[in-house]
């Protein structure tokens, strides 16, 4: 067996698709907070008889 060290070429932190991964993942967070927003906002907004008083 040898002791040599051979050069070991670790894979990049960031390579283009770990980035590509972490858009997605933020991309989809960015699109349920809005999700959230939006319903929030037409349930508080709506004037139908089905929303209770305590949501308007």
């Amino acid at each position: 067996m040898s002791t040599e060290h051979h050069d070991v070429h670790h894979p990049r932190k960031h390579n283009g698709a770990q980035q590509f991964e972490r858009l997605i993942q933020i991309a989809m967070v960015v699109a349920v907070a809005i999700l959230a927003v939006g319903l929030i906002y037409g349930l508080v907004n709506t004037g139908g008889g089905d929303t209770p008083s305590w949501m308007r």
